[in-house]
């Protein structure tokens, strides 16, 4: 017979730390710098009909911490142009394709919703979506040679 795992749920309340809304990860010393933490933090993201939370299994215990966060968990880090489009790289380290239909921004900053996350874009994303983004008339666009999609504002 297989053993369930316990689970330790830790409410965002009582999270000992939090993301803004530029993505970086903070506690109550300051800015979580260690590169190696981050990426750990990152890749443990995960979201259900609670939030987001951060999940790790130790021994037989399945620890979900809940953490607190602005706007959004999920952000693009990297970007790639490939034959069928461009491929955005996550925080999480997942991929998924560009939808252009799909962005908008808000703020000044770039977001894309997608059916499980809002997604926004780092300055470093952004600035590697230079050379796809047009100033027209009627607004920024992301323009891919022969197709234009005029970007949304909220």
């Amino acid at each position: 017979m297989a053993r369930t795992k316990k689970q330790n749920i830790i409410p965002k309340e009582q999270a000992v730390f939090w993301m803004d809304k530029d993505g970086t990860w903070h506690n109550e010393h300051g800015t979580l710098e260690h590169p190696k933490i981050i990426r750990y933090f990152n890749q443990c993201i995960q979201k259900d009909d609670q939030g987001y939370f951060l999940c790790q299994t130790i021994n037989d215990v399945e620890e979900k911490v809940y953490f607190p966060y602005e706007e959004t968990a999920v952000f693009v880090v990297d970007l790639v142009k490939k034959d069928a489009g461009v491929e955005l790289t996550l925080n999480t380290l997942d991929t998924i394709a560009l939808d252009p239909e799909a962005l908008y921004i808000k703020e000044d900053a770039l977001f894309m919703e997608t059916d499980a996350h809002l997604i926004k874009f780092t300055q470093k994303a952004l600035a590697q979506m230079t050379s796809f983004l047009k100033d027209t008339p009627q607004g920024l666009a992301l323009n891919f040679g022969r197709t234009q999609t005029l970007i949304r504002e909220k």
